[in-house]
């Protein structure tokens, strides 16, 4: 059954929302060939015109799902498609309108549910276009019948539903601009809180000078891997602690700046020269921790060493001029207790 509604609507979430939202807009339809069916039934609608009307519907119906199915649509800018979807169905009902005789006035309320369908999708200006247009098209409908065969289309009681349209089918369209100026707003705050959420979020984790993690995320993170290595007991990893030495002389002669400008240099070296695996953090100060997965201690060693040695070869520029600093490192391995 789950095949058989996957090979229907699709697997992509996006399209078969859309999908099914186009499907049932078809029962719209579907009731609009019911009414012609019993308009002929009892004598009220032509069955050449119903049956062209009926072929038309069904037609339309396929093309909508075809286009949605196939993935055309994600080509534009609104992949729903919803303001082409609402024209055409707004035209066929007048289509309806005009043709199903003395049952004509039943098909009135399936023009505003049309436009229903489409209140929360349309932007103020497509809901706009859809109401003018039928307003426009309903108008020419009417007077055409009523002009042509004024006994099932008399002129008093066709002034009355075009009265109806005029005054229900701007409402909607209103109502659906203020419903998406809405959205708009809401859409904006919702990505205004989820910007302000990622910044908290970053500096609840993040060393701002140097953008590595912080303290309290890296204890997180050990008791994360402490607790595997608890449950597994091969979860192999290692603490490495490291500083810069006599890193207050730096900002003794040289000024805060310089001794920020050297962290966030070290930093970028640091983050260069280890696995991606690995944890980098600032401590605080000049202080880093490190964590090192899945390796021994002298494997950890190692690779601190290589480390310390990278520092106390790397150039450090300021004001012109090159400096080099050196670090000490202290490695140990996590056990399980």
């Amino acid at each position: 059954m789950h095949g058989i509604i996957d090979l229907i609507l699709g697997t992509d979430p996006k399209q078969r929302l859309r999908i099914k939202r186009s499907l049932m807009a078809a029962n719209v339809f579907v009731a609009c060939i019911g009414l012609q069916v019993y308009a002929c039934l009892v004598g009220l609608m032509n069955r050449d015109e119903a049956q062209a009307l009926s072929t038309l519907i069904v037609a339309n119906i396929a093309f909508w799902y075809a286009l949605l199915r196939s993935g055309l649509n994600l080509r534009c800018n609104d992949p729903a498609l919803t303001l082409p979807q609402i024209m055409a169905a707004l035209t066929i009902i007048v289509g309806a309108y005009a043709t199903t005789g003395a049952a004509h006035g039943a098909v009135m309320m399936l023009l505003t549910l049309v436009l229903v369908f489409g209140i929360f999708n349309l932007k103020p200006q497509a809901a706009r276009l859809a109401s003018g247009y039928t307003v426009v098209l309903m108008g020419l409908a009417i007077a055409y019948k009523v002009n042509t065969d004024p006994g099932l289309y008399p002129l008093r009681l066709e002034f009355v539903h075009f009265a109806l349209v005029v005054a229900i089918v701007p409402t909607i369209s209103t109502l659906a601009a203020q419903l998406s100026s809405m959205r708009a707003r809401l859409q904006t705050q919702k990505n205004e809180l989820a910007h302000a959420l990622t910044r908290i979020q970053i500096l609840a984790t993040r060393d701002e000078l140097t953008g590595l993690v912080n303290r309290r995320h890296m204890i997180e993170v050990i008791n994360q891997h402490q607790k595997r290595l608890q449950r597994s007991g091969h979860h192999r990893f290692c603490l490495a602690l490291l500083d810069i030495d006599h890193f207050k002389r730096i900002n003794d002669a040289h000024g805060h700046a310089a001794g920020d400008a050297l962290l966030k240099d070290l930093s970028l070296l640091m983050r260069h020269h280890l696995r991606n695996s690995d944890c980098l953090a600032r401590l605080g100060g000049d202080e880093f921790g490190l964590i090192l997965f899945d390796c021994t201690r002298e494997q950890a060693q190692s690779l601190i060493q290589q480390l310390v040695n990278h520092i106390s070869q790397h150039p450090f520029f300021w004001e012109g001029k090159i400096y080099h600093v050196g670090a000490s490192a202290g490695v140990t391995r996590i056990d399980a207790d």
